[in-house]
């Protein structure tokens, strides 16, 4: 479960736990079966041992059955049951973009996890025994983001961007984000560090956008610069100052990019998940190959997914 922030350590992926089950026992309970199963299955089919105990195969499928958890009924068996095979068939899929974008040297991320999570949301207004009822199967065609930034306050900004951290297992509680940094936290103050810059980089930009304090508030501004600023700052690039600049410019693409691809699912009621991460981290991988400066292989323990 530390993998989903990249990080292969069994302390942080406790406190993710941890994180989860503060938002609720479902959530909790969803992510570690969700995680158990990716693994299970992993293994059951034949896959390296090194990718077993570095957590690779359990951090998409992890993020599946929170998915589950958060947009379907989770008390229904019909959620397990849908949760279950998604979890069998993200362990699939990851094994299909590994391959493929391995040919091109190039990490799957979490791509597998937002592939899979976005065909069962856009599908479940179809089963009435899974779907929450959160409106009719197609949603309204986007309109403009109303509000204003007045209003959100120092307090406001703190929960935002503690919620942030939480957003990365779509979890919009402060408290959930505060156990997600712990997470991190653990794993280094240079991890930690590069986290809350892309965090606070996404969340800067938003508001010069122009985004409303309760969009700002809730996290939604800045789980992707956290996810793109470590994985460009010392997983996929060796750490440095001209990493980090590149990784926090890449931070703020990400975060503007979000509503475009927000608009761009609405109108067939998905979710935008860690689209934008992954989409925006493969863009500047690619390119960081024509930069001798920043193309540098990371540190040998800064292995990530």
């Amino acid at each position: 479960m530390g993998q989903v922030a990249f990080l292969p350590r069994a302390l942080t992926g406790v406190l993710f736990i941890v994180a989860l089950c503060a938002a609720g026992w479902a959530y909790g309970l969803y992510g570690v079966g969700g995680a158990a199963v990716g693994t299970g299955v992993a293994w059951l089919l034949g896959v390296e041992r090194e990718r077993l105990s570095q957590g690779m195969e359990g951090f998409n499928s992890c993020l599946v059955g929170v998915s589950c958890a958060v947009f379907l009924r989770p008390d229904r068996v019909a959620t397990v049951l849908v949760a279950l095979l998604g979890c069998v068939v993200v362990t699939v899929a990851t094994a299909a973009a590994g391959r493929a974008f391995g040919a091109w040297g190039l990490p799957a991320l979490t791509l597998p996890f937002c592939a899979v999570a976005s065909a069962i949301t856009l599908a479940a207004p179809g089963f009435p025994r899974v779907w929450s009822g959160g409106g009719a199967g197609l949603a309204a065609l986007p309109k403009p983001v109303e509000g204003t930034t007045e209003g959100l306050g120092s307090a406001g900004a703190a929960r935002g961007f503690l919620a942030g951290f939480g957003q990365v297992f779509l979890m919009p509680q402060w408290y959930v984000g505060a156990f997600v940094l712990a997470g991190l936290l653990v794993a280094g103050l240079r991890v930690a560090g590069v986290a809350c810059l892309g965090n606070a980089t996404g969340m800067a930009t938003a508001w010069a956008l122009g985004v409303p304090a309760d969009r700002l508030a809730d996290g939604t501004c800045g789980y992707n610069a956290v996810l793109v600023a470590l994985a460009l700052c010392g997983v996929f690039l060796a750490p440095g100052p001209r990493t980090l600049l590149y990784a926090l410019v890449a931070a703020v693409v990400a975060t503007a990019f979000a509503p475009a691809f927000g608009a761009l699912v609405a109108p067939v009621g998905g979710h935008t998940f860690t689209w934008p991460f992954v989409l925006t981290t493969l863009v500047f991988l690619v390119a960081a190959r024509s930069f001798p400066r920043l193309a540098a292989p990371p540190a040998p323990d800064a292995s990530g997914a």
